[in-house]
This record gives C-alpha cells, structure tokens and sequence, in this order.
C-alpha cells in the first residue's frame, strides 16, 4: 500500500490516503459516521418519498453508493446519498413514464442512476471535468431555488393533509390546495409546523446538533400525541409504512432500447445537476479544511457511485451538503467516516427497520420544507439582482423554467442563456484610445482626455479581450471609423497585452487592417503580444505578413522606431509632442504660422472618442 505507484493510485485513489489512518483517525471517523448515519436516516426517507419511491430506497442510497463515492472521489471529507434537488429531478422526470412507487417506477430510477453514472464516468474518464464551468452561478442559484419552490408547493397536500394526486404539475398543485382549503386537517398541519419550528430553531440556535433528527423525533412524539388523545381517525395523522428488514441486492436495472430513448436526455442534465453540486460541495469543504480537489477524479467518484446507485436498488446521488458539512465538524479525518455511516445505517436497517411505521408523514413533510427552505438562497439572489440585471435575467429565466418546464429542459435552459450572455460581452471586446502621460515618470499609457492630446500621425490603441470570430466584426468596424474619422493617423499602434486570445478570424482582421493601413502610407503595429498570442500569429505566418519590423516587446522600442516612420515635415509643425523623441524637433515659430499648419494636419472633425470607445477616466 505504501509503495503503490502513482498509475495505481490514481486508478485507486483510495491508496493515498488509506496510509494515514491509525487508532486515533479510526475513532474520530467512527464518531463521525455515527452521527452520519442518524442524520441520513429522516433524510434518506423523506428524499425517497420526494422522488416517488419507497421509503426504504432512499437508504438504499446511502449504502453502496456512499461508499464508493469515498473510495473512489478525491474529496476527503464530502458524502455523497441522496439529495433534495435530484430526488426531485427523479420524480419530475419519472412521473410522466410510470405510476410512481410502481415496479416499472422503480426500475426506471434504478435505469435513470445507472446512465447518470456512466455518463460521469465517460466525462472524469477523458479528463473534461471543466464542463461544469460553463454552468454559471446564476443558473445553478437559479435551478436550485426553483426546485425549492416545487419541493415546498409538493408537499402541500402531506404538510396539509389535503389529498394531492402524485404526479400533479406545480400550477395545479397550488390550485388543488387553494379550492379545498376546507378539507385541512388542523393535526396534520400542527405535527409539520411542530416540526419546521423544532427543526428551524435547532438550525439557528444549536447548528452543531443533529437539526434534522431531532426534529423528526420532535414531529413524531406530536403525531402520537395527538393520535392518541384523539385518535388517528379524527387528527388524519398517518403513517409511512414499514420498511423490509433487509439490504438491497445487486440486480441490472433493465436497459432495453424504449428506456435507453427515454431516459437519455434526462440522465445528462441529472448528471450536469449532480457534478455541479458535487464539485462545489467538495471545492467549499476543501476551502475550510486546505485540502486540493481533482473535478475529473470527483466526476469519476460520483460516476462510480450512480452505477452502484442503479445496481443496488437506488436513484440518481450526489454529494450531500446536509450530510458533508456535518460530517466535518463531527470530526472526520477520512473517507472512512462515509464508509462507517453506510455500516451503521446498514446495522439500522437490519435490526430497526419496522420502527420507521412509527414515523409519520406529516414530519418527513416537514423535513422537507426545512430542505426546500435552504435551496432557496436569499443572499445570493438579491446579490445577484442587485449587481448585474443581465445575470439576474438568466437567473430569473432559469428559475421559472425549473418551475414551468421538465427540470432538464430548464437546466439547459439556463446554460444557453448563460452562454449567450458569455458570447455578447465578449463580442465587443473594449477599445481604447491611449496617448504617454507626460506628467508621469516613465511615461506610461493613458486614457486619451481633453488635457492629453494624441500624435496627428499615430494612433495608440488598446484592445481589452480576445479577436475571435464573434469579435471581428466589432473590432473591425473600430479599425473602419479610425480611418474615417482620423485619416491623418496613418500609423496604428496595438497595444496587446490585454488581448487573451486571437483566432482564425481574429488573424485575418489583423492582416486586412494591416494591408489597408500599407496601402495608405502607414502601417499596423503590435506591442506586448503575450506568448500564446505570438506563437498562434507565429503558427500562422501573420507576422510574417504583418511584418517583423512591426512587432515590439518593449514600449520604448515601439515609439522609438515607429517615430522614424512619421512624416519628419509634419513633426516639425506639431506642437502636441507628446513623445520624448519629439524633443529633439525644432518648436514651429508662432510667426509662420506653424500652430494653424499643424492644427491643419491633426484629425480635424473627428469626434474626442469614437462611439465603441469608453469614456475617458477623469483626472
């Protein structure tokens, strides 16, 4: 084990970290996989009953699954199961195929984990773990908060004891609640709220205790309370039935070709959902603990973990952030305490498992909304709203497709928009107009202002993004006007080290400006190339073309011999000098008119910034 090769390890990441366990870590990660498993418990049973399953099934998810997400994920301290918003996805996307809790229903979810994980494996497999970057944060706040609103409106009829036929849209859920108001069952509603409030004040006031499974414990003592001084049939309270005193079995989930059509465009928005909420999960514990993430060994760990999930009788998982933020501060060391989380809850199963029809449904309702009340992040939305309307538009438009659409529609949804937003800013990459700051050391680039006057024959240009194809006709359009409106500028001077990339598109606008520019008597220039933007001009012969003469690493190189290149008998007239080998030419003598003759040569007409120009800063 200590000499594993770094090929072995990395196929069994495992081996890294199995070398620091000792009596002291065993003990710590124990304690922690016990509290795991007590919170995993209402949890598991209530993410079941979300996703149209039997109760039993949501610990089923946190067996097999949890332990090969530790065994093979690069995060230490994450835990993976069952989870709220992929419990839902489950059922919105499984309703309209099966009558949910069926065989058939079962089947597909078990279907549903097991593509989900080999669509994750395939991703970790050839190293494309950035995919999730294209997923911005206002989509995933966006989705996230959206399934919170369909988790809260679900559990309507449970919270209420208003009868709701499973399956029922958002919309109609609201409207079936609203016009049988007068068939609310006052027990069922007090044992939820009874519920919430335990649950809430525990979240606010004690977060170090198990909120969850105390306030399951709390509802349920309510529910029997109440049964038993009113009887069951007078309250309504109900219980969920009890679960088979035994583990899952492995067993294929039954991929034939019907299933594979309709299921394939689910599992990879439940497979996007999941690793996005993975890798955070994993990225925000790594910050508090110092621990460095690998995405495609996470997208290997969790792909593993769904075809566990589909071979042992579970639904599509994820990492968990009610489970793995517990899990640190109860002390885990390793992934071991998600392993002994998966042996307690297995312990709980066989020895307690017809305990469970002691716990009612108005308080797995409950621990629900408490769920669906933290998927709905109210500081980051208004933070969103607040900085950027675009941002709060795809934000919004992803929330209400989650609300409207089916959940894998809405995520997709969302990374459009995104990407659309993407595409338009850097379309219109910023251009500015610069001149030397005379009145600094060194003389450094600035703005072009009312106080600093540019050269009447070279214009200094900063280009602040990347040319590429969706670029080019913007930047090329500025290259159109510059000649327009200053024709005198003859000489063009790139200032390039903000340019972050360049393509083939990108190139051919370089060339073509730098023909006409030739054709009028100047020339194009480029200073500060950064080197992939070079060895790309390189690769493509562009400098050759644009000329290696015209080139420049240094600033002081560039004005040096470009002022060379001017017209000596207009330099000899301009009174702008804004450069320091202008002081070397004679001062134009008031008597001959010089100042009119070089007003004459400077751009008369042309606007003090073009329209794709900003502002300038004000001194």
């Amino acid at each position: 084990m200590m000499n594993a090769t770094p090929g072995l390890q990395r196929a069994f990441p495992f081996l890294r970290w199995l070398r620091q366990v000792d009596g002291t870590t065993l003990r710590a990660d124990a304690l922690a996989g016990l509290v795991g498993a007590l919170m995993v418990l209402p949890q598991g049973l209530a993410f079941a009953t979300l996703a149209g399953l039997p109760p039993a099934y949501g610990l089923y998810c946190a067996l097999m699954p949890t332990v090969v997400a530790a065994l093979f994920g690069s995060s230490m301290h994450t835990v993976s199961g069952p989870t709220n918003a992929l419990s839902l996805m489950t059922f919105a996307s499984l309703a309209p195929l099966a009558l949910p809790g069926s065989p058939e229903y079962i089947r597909l979810a078990m279907a549903l984990a097991f593509l989900t994980g080999v669509f994750m494996l395939l991703l970790g497999v050839l190293r494309l773990g950035t995919i999730v970057n294209f997923i911005s944060q206002p989509v995933i706040v966006g989705f996230t908060a959206g399934a919170g609103l369909l988790i809260l409106v679900s559990q309507l009829g449970p919270l209420t004891g208003i009868v709701v036929p499973a399956g029922t849209s958002f919309g109609a859920t609201l409207r079936i609640v609203a016009e049988h108001l007068g068939a609310l069952r006052p027990a069922v509603l007090g044992v939820a709220i009874v519920t919430v409030a335990a649950g809430w004040l525990l979240r606010r006031y004690a977060p170090r205790w198990p909120g969850v499974v105390v306030a399951m414990l709390t509802g349920t003592v309510c529910a029997h309370l109440l049964n038993a001084v009113f009887g069951a049939a007078a309250t309504g309270v109900t219980m969920l039935a009890p679960i088979p005193r035994q583990l899952p079995m492995p067993g294929w989930p039954g991929l034939d070709p019907a299933t594979l059509g309709e299921l394939s465009g689910v599992a990879v928005a439940v497979a996007i959902v999941s690793l996005t909420q993975s890798v955070s999960i994993a990225k925000a514990i790594a910050l508090r603990t110092g621990q460095r993430i690998d995405g495609n060994q996470e997208f290997i760990g969790q792909g593993l973990s769904n075809i566990a999930a589909g071979l042992f009788s579970g639904f599509p998982t994820s990492a968990s952030v009610n489970r793995s933020g517990p899990n640190v501060e109860a002390g885990a060391v390793t992934p071991l305490a998600a392993v002994f989380s998966a042996v307690v809850l297995a312990l709980i199963i066989l020895l307690f498992a017809p305990w469970v029809a002691w716990l009612p449904h108005a308080a797995v309702a409950g621990v629900l909304f408490l769920a669906a009340l933290s998927l709905i992040d109210m500081r980051r939305i208004r933070a969103t709203l607040r900085m950027s309307r675009p941002e709060a538009g795809v934000l919004l438009l992803t929330l209400v497709a989650t609300l409207v659409m089916r959940l894998e529609v809405a995520v997709l949804t969302g990374v459009a928009a995104s990407l659309v937003l993407y595409l338009n800013r850097t379309s219109r990459p910023t251009m500015r107009s610069l001149v030397p700051d005379a009145l600094t050391a060194g003389r450094p680039f600035v703005p072009v202002s009312a106080q600093r006057r540019e050269c009447p024959q070279l214009k200094i240009l900063s280009i602040e993004g990347s040319i590429y194809f969706g670029a080019v006709n913007h930047v090329q359009t500025h290259f159109d006007l510059l000649r327009e409106f200053v024709p005198g500028q003859k000489h063009l001077l790139l200032v390039a080290s903000n340019i972050n990339f360049v393509d083939v598109a990108g190139t051919q606008a370089l060339l073509a400006e730098a023909q006409q520019r030739r054709a009028g008597g100047g020339a194009l220039y480029l200073h500060g190339l950064r080197p992939s933007v070079a060895e790309f001009l390189e690769r493509g012969d562009a400098l050759d073309e644009i000329g290696r003469d015209c080139v420049f690493h240094s600033k002081y190189e560039a004005i040096s011999v470009i002022f060379e290149r001017l017209d000596p008998e207009i330099c000899r007239r301009c009174t702008a000098r804004i450069f320091d080998e202008c002081q070397r030419v004679p001062l134009p003598q008031a008597a001959d008119g010089a100042d009119r003759d070089a007003s004459s040569n400077a751009p008369h007409g042309s606007p003090e910034r073009l329209p794709s120009e900003p502002a300038p800063a004000a001194r």
